[in-house]
């Protein structure tokens, strides 16, 4: 395929899964047999990704407790009272905060890679969390005797090594999800939080060569969780100029799901660095019904009017279920739009000659 698509990461657990995370909570399943369970579902989510005719393939974070907080699961030293996240329909989720220093990542990515690698030899991608969002662990409250200033240097430390350990795993491509970008711009209108944001990330990718920033993504969406956004009513426009500043070669940015795609492709082509690759969103996780191929292949051909072919892949808006707890989307459903995007993509490279 000429036009290259990719899952963004998760894929809805299976429902042996979810409830032995359910027994495994209340002291009812042990580690190993919680173990064998997320082992057999990342091995029917790679399956099926391959049935698909999906060329890069990933684990659907089938072990991961939420796509943000893999890397303090087991840390003794958190707080459940960190950080709100308001969504549309009235839920929320909570961030933990930690309660000493200094600060270590308890689960690496890489251990997610090199599982996934031991079932399959197809490339493989893999999705960790941003250090802008893992920055909002630190509580309001100072830690005595453990700065903010000292933590945010630990965390950088800490996602360099993140990053950098499923790069030299193999990784076909290691993508920063930070759906906290637009979300920083509700919480704050006037933009210096997305500015903090953007230099931290930069602080920790400018760490990396070109060659291994070529491999290197970041995926920006309103949210997904619940079928329900966090920040879908802020406008585009504020985010992507400054998300184009950041030391990536690939960008993954939700689209289906926006109101005018085609006012946010204008925005795309005025500020897509050069040498830089967009996937665009060309299913939405939320929406219930289904894609075909030929309204994804229009989706493409409309995005291939303002981003070059080159620079132009295709991808799901978000995560299908970004939190393990997150039912509201079936496999099945998930797996057809996945089925969709990559056959649409197909006949879009087909349209346009490529």
């Amino acid at each position: 395929m000429s036009i290259p698509t990719e899952l963004i990461g998760s894929i809805p657990r299976p429902s042996d899964l979810l409830s032995a995370l359910t027994a495994h909570a209340r002291g009812r399943l042990g580690d190993g047999d919680l173990a064998k369970q997320q082992e057999q579902a990342v091995a029917e989510t790679l399956a099926r990704l391959e049935q698909s005719g999906s060329p890069v393939l990933g684990d659907g974070e089938q072990a991961k407790p939420s796509f943000a907080t893999y890397p303090v699961a087991g840390l003794d030293s958190l707080s459940p009272d960190g950080v709100v996240i308001p969504f549309a329909d009235g839920h929320t989720r909570q961030l933990p905060c930690i309660t000493e220093g200094p600060f270590r990542y308890q689960v690496r990515a890489e251990s997610y890679l090199r599982e996934a690698q031991r079932l399959t030899d197809r490339p493989l991608k893999q999705a960790v969390i941003a250090p802008s969002a893992l920055s909002l662990l630190y509580p309001a409250t100072p830690i005595d005797g453990y700065s903010r200033d000292e933590f945010l240097r630990d965390l950088a430390d800490e996602a360099e090594a993140d990053i950098r350990g499923c790069l030299d795993a193999g990784a076909h491509a290691v993508q920063l999800d930070f759906t906290e970008g637009r979300l920083s711009l509700k919480l704050d209108p006037s933009g210096s939080l997305l500015d903090d944001f953007i230099a931290f990330n930069n602080e920790v990718l400018g760490r990396f060569s070109d060659t291994d920033r070529a491999r290197i993504g970041v995926h920006t969406c309103p949210g997904g969780d619940q079928d329900s956004t966090h920040s879908l009513d802020v406008d585009y426009a504020g985010l992507l100029p400054k998300l184009f500043q950041l030391k990536a070669g690939n960008f993954y940015l939700q689209l289906a799901s926006e109101a005018d795609p085609e006012r946010v492709l204008g925005v795309i082509r005025d500020h897509l660095p050069a040498g830089a690759r967009v996937f665009v969103g060309v299913t939405d996780p939320i929406d219930p019904r289904v894609e075909t191929p030929v309204e994804v292949r229009d989706r493409v051909l409309l995005a291939a009017r303002y981003i070059p072919a080159e620079q132009l892949g295709t991808c799901d808006d978000c995560g299908f279920a970004p939190f393990a707890d997150d039912a509201s989307t079936s496999r099945d459903l998930a797996f057809a739009k996945i089925d969709a995007r990559v056959r649409g993509t197909a006949l879009a490279a087909e349209a346009l000659g490529l």
